[in-house]
This record gives structure tokens, C-alpha cells and sequence, in this order.
């Protein structure tokens, strides 16, 4: 049985008011995705697949997987046009169907060793798992019109993280049986959705860390910075 992850860079900056993917902006002289391909790589895993535009194939094979001696990546693969796409486009690429399959926002710069080894001890028991954090805020529900329509329970609330991991048979089945249904995509914002809505497999919630956070705007950028201490 294998520990595989699969690496998401195929983002763009739009919001990061950027030409370059946000992914590939550098913290400390060294692009965003290398922090978290360099933890995967000192972890458990086995083999790191990383999914990003064909135009970037190369930069990330040669400026950030051969410069950085990030050893357990295998593959360089192109992207979809969906983030959901990628992932699937990522999941054709394993061979062995015995496989653990952890998914990761290439994006989320700083997770940590104690996320990865938690989600790793959680998949020994489910066989779908999503890392999460308590909601710190109270969340509104609106109509239509904007107007408030529901308060739902704060104890209830997670906001979902990266990585999503579970066994490969679960996941390639839930993305099959989605790209058979002719709306199959709608509503899908994440990987533990499409198994909530195409298999009857239960997700786990795997408590993560404020911390792990997702880079997408210049905000997020100078708390990165405050996260490597360099503020």
C-alpha cells in the first residue's frame, strides 16, 4: 500500500493581483509551492505527483522539483480546466489501486508534518478524510435578496482545508460516477464533495491548523511571511 499525494499548482493570480501563479510567487527567495512539496517529500509519502498548467511542465520539473532535490516527485502532469479536472487527471496517473491518495493545494504553503501524520492515522480506520478547523465566526445563510435566512450552529461549522485523502478505489469510483451524471459538477468546490455526493461513504473530519492556510491574495502573502517568522 502506497502513501501518494497529489499536488495541485495549476492556480492562477487573479486575485493575488499577480501575472505570476500564485503558486510560484517567492516567500524568502523560494517559490510558495516548494514549502509544501518539501514536506511532503521529508514525510511518510511514497510518491508526490504534481498537477500544473502544461506551460509550467517544465519550470516546476526543472526551477523547484530538480533545483530543490524534491526526490519523491514522479511525475509533472498537465492540469484541467477545473480544479476538479486536475485532481482526476492526477488520479489516471496512479497505477497501483491499493493506494492511499492524499490531495493538497499546492497553495497551502504550510502544512504541517502533525496534519499529514494525523490524516495518515485517520485513513487507518475511514476511508475518506477532510482536514478542517473550527469556524471561528458565526455564519449567515441568505435568500436570494441578501437577507439573513438562516443562522446555523457554530459547533457544527468546519472550514475545509487540504489535504483530502482517502483510499484510491473511493475516490476514482466518486469521480467516475460524477463524470457520468450530465450535471455531475455542479456544486463540487472540493474533493470530499464529490465523494459526499456520489458515494455512501462516510468523510472524517481530521482537525488541521490555522496555520495551513490557502495563499490566494497579498493579504495572505504577508501572514505566509509571519507564519516563516520573517515579519
Amino acid at each position: 500500500m502506497k502513501h501518494i499525494a497529489i499536488v495541485l499548482a495549476a492556480g492562477s493570480g487573479k486575485r493575488m493581483g499577480s501575472d505570476c501563479p500564485k503558486q510560484f510567487i517567492e516567500i524568502d527567495g523560494k517559490p510558495i509551492l516548494y514549502y509544501c512539496l518539501k514536506t511532503f517529500d521529508e514525510s511518510f509519502m511514497d510518491e508526490i505527483i504534481v498537477v500544473t498548467r502544461e506551460s509550467d511542465i517544465e519550470y516546476v520539473s526543472k526551477e523547484i522539483v530538480k533545483k530543490y532535490s524534491i526526490n519523491k516527485v514522479t511525475e509533472v502532469i498537465a492540469g484541467g480546466s477545473e480544479r476538479y479536472d486536475s485532481v482526476y487527471n492526477g488520479l489516471c496517473h496512479i497505477e497501483d489501486s491499493d493506494s492511499l491518495v492524499y490531495i493538497h493545494d499546492g497553495a497551502r504553503a504550510f502544512v504541517s508534518d502533525e496534519v499529514l501524520n494525523r490524516t495518515k492515522e485517520a485513513l487507518k480506520e475511514h476511508k475518506a478524510c477532510v482536514v478542517c478547523v473550527p469556524s471561528k465566526d458565526t455564519i449567515k445563510v441568505s435568500d436570494a435578496d441578501l437577507n439573513v435566512s438562516d443562522t446555523p450552529d457554530r459547533a457544527t461549522l468546519w472550514c475545509a482545508q487540504t489535504p483530502q485523502a482517502f483510499s484510491y478505489d473511493v475516490i476514482m469510483s466518486a469521480f467516475t460516477k460524477m463524470y457520468k451524471e450530465s450535471d455531475g459538477t455542479k456544486g463540487v468546490t472540493d474533493d470530499a464533495s464529490v465523494v459526499e455526493k456520489f458515494s455512501d461513504v462516510k468523510v472524517k473530519i481530521v482537525e488541521g491548523e490555522y496555520t495551513n492556510i490557502k495563499i490566494t491574495t497579498p493579504e495572505d502573502l504577508a501572514l505566509g511571511k509571519m507564519i516563516l517568522g520573517l515579519n
